[in-house]
């Protein structure tokens, strides 16, 4: 009965202990499968030197560089079980009836690679492999009926006596478990026996971790953890017996010298130290998904990785920030932290939280604790301060004392902020109350703190107080500006106030806060961190910080007991540390990230006990920081190109994210094989990430494509870039990315050319430089051509304005002449007709006389002188008449052409017809003719009538006309 009660004692203390929450818990990251979209159990783990996770998965070999999820399946799609890489970063893995490795091809993605072929042909059925080993490159693959030894491209495959249960690595030895032959090392070829305890017989060896020295520590499926020294199974007994018998440990991985991890089948992850203490647990209700721990892995900055039953898990075990949630029950807000004696108190929108706590450790955060809520403080505490050795709380329902986890009000109503003592000694006997109506006084006087009434004069609603060292009290209001205030000698009333804003230096009216700084009254603004100046009786700028804080807006300070100062920023968490100098200033500024965005915007507070232990609000619980460690944590970066896909391909990825060079992995791009892509995929899509798992929320990345961006991209969030229509030329994509402010990565690169289109070829210019040869060829020759059709097209011109030139001389010179043979037609006509008028009226004078001479005048006679001389004169005159015939003739010949035409045209017409056409040609009147003629005027206008019907005119057609137009005839 003592024994059971004594076993019922130590089972309770240790479930006690079990069931403690740890006072900060890490960053827990879950992922399931919709996320990385793969299938729901995962079985190993493991990480190659460029930082990227490698994941056992029931769909294959799932990969994770920080940002992007990859699946790649096995030929026969069985689940891959084990992981391991070796040294030139081959991925091993085994599955069912399968085993091989994935490497890189020469385009950098990921390709599996069978060694299936180099087992016996009747040893390939091998069931599941569920461990793989690695020692000098050389590869082993243990399933329940077979061990194979992958060396030198050859495979030798060992048998056990009955089943092999386990296989490991420890000490640079490789280990193996065989039921009922116990446990064999690998040495030459051969398995000897190490141990063969008969422990090992009633439960398999889940893992083999260095312990000390030659001694190991091994973990059993059911008996929980031995020490194997000299060939001897020692029992390990630890406080977590209890929880590792019924949840049975599935696999164990040291974290360092003196921490292990333990993954159990349902109860998550212990993390315990070599004498088998707990130091951290996680399990559901520390925030995994899921209790069942297939894989473990320590990451390269020694966060924790879970491969588990239902999704993976990431917990950032080495981080210096850590949560605290006061009540795990309720989503509260943390205002305020206070730590008395070994109690830590937290203030939260619900209340006081307090927990005892029970560590040796400088770091709080590793205390095991268990919150209670103070009584008497329900609802929204706004403050606690440690005054007097007491711990003073500001409440929305007034102030209280805190002792023995009760609170005992000082005064009710009205709401408290905040407390300041008015006096720098100790024990204070005058404290200030900031409340929502103005100022409230605290005495103290026998160690009991009464409440001192309403300080009159000011009713404003105040958070911020301070004193200075002149018992100026300084107040400020977000909205209303910078209060000093004066009181009474006895402290009961407000006797001057004045109210400061940007009209007395400040940048701003609004969003002024007054704090203590190194001494000094400072009020933190919209532009930096400002004094009062007594001499000037203005604000200006605090020149310690010099230009570092110059446009930040900071709304909260706190210096801490080492002189650096915190302070936020927009929800940015900062610290100034003065003990870091940097370039000209003293101080280096260095932010936390992690933060960003999780203070209580207005009511921010820091508590900074010291550098291991700095507490912080939050909208959601607390945060713990270990700043000593936050700052040796810093790391760089490691940005990894993920892959590069062509946006107008089905198939896209042209490169994995593994550079090679001479076959083995590379760190950067060989550029001795650039890729080159057609003209028609020059649209790239580019997926980058850090392999900084604990940053994956907070890094953020630049990005630049020499050949195409001038500059670097702002920072930013996004892990993805396309470019589009990218012209022919050379590039480079670069990238990089960053933590924080001066704590950027190396830049990776990643060269490429898009070719230029098949027109923009240098074989197509080629071409076009000859056809333009040709072009200029032919168009010199067309222009020879033009130029002589031209000259002779000009001198057909000059021909033919030649001819008509001519034409037109000849035209002129014919009407001349026509002009001259119409005169002298005309003149012949006028002296024609004159000439028969003379010679009628001669004949008539000729007659006369005759008549005279027979009839009147017997005197006169023919043989009469004068009569003979009158006749004479008649006579010769007669003669000349006869010129008319000459002149006739004459006549005939000036007009012989028009004849000829007349004759050719008509050849009925007469020699008289051809006389009338010559006259009508002249234009002469019917008189003139009939006078011509010696016809009637009768007589002409017959003829005229006959000549139209030999000429076979119409009526409409004038004659005038008609032969003027074939006299032009004649002359052309």
């Amino acid at each position: 009965m003592r024994k059971f009660l004594l076993a019922l004692v130590f089972f309770i203390a240790s479930f006690s202990s079990y069931a403690q929450d740890l006072l900060g818990i890490p960053q827990v990251v879950n992922y399931n499968n919709e996320q990385y979209n793969g299938g729901v159990q995962n079985w190993d783990v493991q990480q190659d030197k460029n930082g990227i996770l490698y994941f056992g998965n029931n769909e294959g070999l799932l990969t994770f560089n920080g940002r992007f999820w990859n699946l790649y399946r096995l030929p026969n799609f069985t689940s891959v079980r084990s992981l391991g890489i070796d040294s030139k970063n081959r991925i091993y893995v085994g599955a069912q009836d399968e085993i091989g490795y994935f490497f890189p091809d020469d385009h950098g993605i990921l390709k599996y690679h069978s060694l299936l072929d180099l087992v016996p042909e009747n040893l390939r059925k091998i069931a599941d492999i569920w461990d793989i080993s690695i020692i000098n490159d050389e590869v082993f693959f243990r399933s329940v009926n077979l061990v194979l030894h992958f060396k030198d491209d050859v495979i030798k495959a060992y048998k056990p006596s009955e089943s092999w249960s386990f296989l490991g690595k420890a000490n640079n030895k490789i280990y193996a478990q065989s039921k009922n032959s116990g446990l064999l090392v690998y040495d030459k070829e051969l398995w000897k026996p190490v141990c063969t305890d008969e422990v090992l017989k009633q439960s398999s060896i889940t893992s083999i971790c260095t312990y000390s020295g030659d001694t190991l520590l091994v973990s059993t499926l059911k008996k929980g953890f031995f020490l194997l020294h000299n060939n001897q199974l020692l029992p390990l007994v630890t406080k977590l017996d209890n929880i590792f018998f019924n949840d049975r440990i599935f696999f164990a991985n040291q974290i360092n010298k003196n921490l292990y991890a333990v993954g159990t089948t349902s109860g998550g992850v212990y993390l315990m130290n070599k004498h088998g203490e707990l130091v951290q647990k996680y399990n559901y209700r520390e925030g995994l998904q899921n209790n069942n721990v297939r894989g473990i892995l320590l990451d390269y900055d020694k966060n924790m990785w879970l491969a588990l039953d239902d999704g993976i898990a990431y917990v950032a075990i080495n981080s210096a920030i850590k949560s605290i949630s006061p009540d795990r029950n309720k989503q509260i807000t943390s205002y305020a932290f206070r730590k008395v004696n070994q109690n830590i108190y937290v203030a939260t929108s619900n209340g006081l939280y307090t927990s005892k706590l029970n560590t040796n450790s400088l770091d709080l955060s590793l205390s095991p604790v268990n919150f209670e809520e103070v009584k008497n403080t329900k609802g929204q505490v706004w403050g606690l301060d440690e005054i007097n050795n007491q711990l003073i709380m500001a409440h929305e329902d007034g102030s209280s004392i805190i002792n023995n986890n009760v609170a005992t009000p000082i005064y009710s109503l009205p709401g408290t902020w905040m407390f300041q003592p008015l006096e720098n000694v100790f024990p204070a006997k005058n404290v200030l109350a900031g409340t929502y109506l103005g100022l409230q006084k605290i005495n103290y006087t026998n160690g009991v703190f009464k409440n001192g009434g309403e300080i009159k004069g000011i009713s404003e609603t105040l958070r911020f107080i301070v004193v200075d060292n002149d018992d100026n009290i300084w107040a400020s209001h977000p909205y209303h500006g910078v209060y000093k205030i004066q009181l009474s000698d006895d402290r009961s009333k407000v006797i001057k106030t004045t109210l400061f804003s940007d009209k007395n230096g400040l940048p701003f009216k609004l969003y002024n806060y007054v704090y203590r700084i190194k001494n000094r009254v400072v009020i933190a603004t919209i532009d930096g961190i400002y004094e009062y100046d007594q001499k000037l009786n203005r604000f200006s700028r605090v020149k310690m910080f010099g230009n570092a804080l110059n446009k930040i807006a900071i709304q909260y300070l706190k210096e801490d007991n080492e002189g650096n100062v915190w302070f936020v920023s927009n929800k940015k968490v900062g610290i100034i540390d003065f003990h870091k100098p940097s370039g000209s200033n003293a101080f280096s500024i260095f932010y936390l990230p992690e933060l960003d965005g999780k203070v209580v915007g207005g009511f921010e507070n820091i508590y900074t006990l010291d550098n291991e232990n700095v507490f912080i609000g939050a909208n959601k619980g607390a945060y713990h920081i270990n700043y000593d460690k936050y700052l040796d944590n810093i790391s760089t970066p490691k940005v990894v190109i993920g892959s590069v896909k062509l946006l107008s391909q089905k198939d896209s990825t042209v490169f994995g994210g593994y550079f090679l060079k001479s076959g083995a992995l590379s760190a950067n791009q060989d550029l001795a094989k650039i890729p080159e892509y057609k003209n028609a995929l020059n649209s790239i899509h580019f997926e980058f990430a850090s392999t900084l798992f604990e940053h994956e929320k907070n890094t953020k990345f630049s990005y630049q494509l020499v050949g195409f961006d001038d500059e670097w991209s702002a920072w930013n969030n996004k892990s993805e870039k396309d470019y589009t229509n990218l012209p022919a030329g050379k590039y480079t994509f670069n990238v990089k990315g960053r933590t924080d402010v001066g704590n950027e990565s190396e830049v990776v690169s990643y060269t490429f050319s898009i070719l230029p289109a098949w027109y923009n070829t240098i074989w197509m210019k080629i071409l076009y430089l000859i056809i333009f040869i040709l072009l200029i060829r032919l168009l010199i020759i067309w222009q020879k051509k033009k130029h002589i059709k031209e000259q002779d097209r000009m001198s057909y011109l000059h021909q033919l304005e030649i001819d008509r030139s001519e034409k037109e001389i000849v035209r002129l010179q014919n009407e001349k002449l026509e002009a001259d043979v119409n005169y002298k037609n005309k003149e012949l006509s006028t002296m024609t007709m004159h000439l028969v008028q003379r010679g009628k009226v001669l004949a008539k004078i000729k007659e006369v006389i005759s008549s005279v001479i027979k009839n009147n005048d017997d005197a006169i006679t023919e043989n009469s002188p004068s009569f003979r001389h009158l006749i004479r004169l008649i006579k010769d005159v007669e003669k000349k008449d006869q010129e008319l015939e000459h002149l006739s003739v004459h006549f005939n010949h000036v007009n012989t052409e028009f004849f000829n035409k007349l004759k050719d045209l008509y050849p009925d017409l007469s020699q008289n017809d051809l006389k009338f056409c010559a006259y009508l040609c002249m234009n002469l009147s019917s008189k003139e003719m009939a006078q011509l003629m010696n016809i009637t005027i009768k007589a002409v206008e017959v003829g005229r009538y006959r000549l139209r019907k030999k000429l076979q005119l119409k009526p409409e057609i004038n004659l005038y006309e008609f032969l003027v137009d074939i006299s032009r005839q004649k002359m052309a």
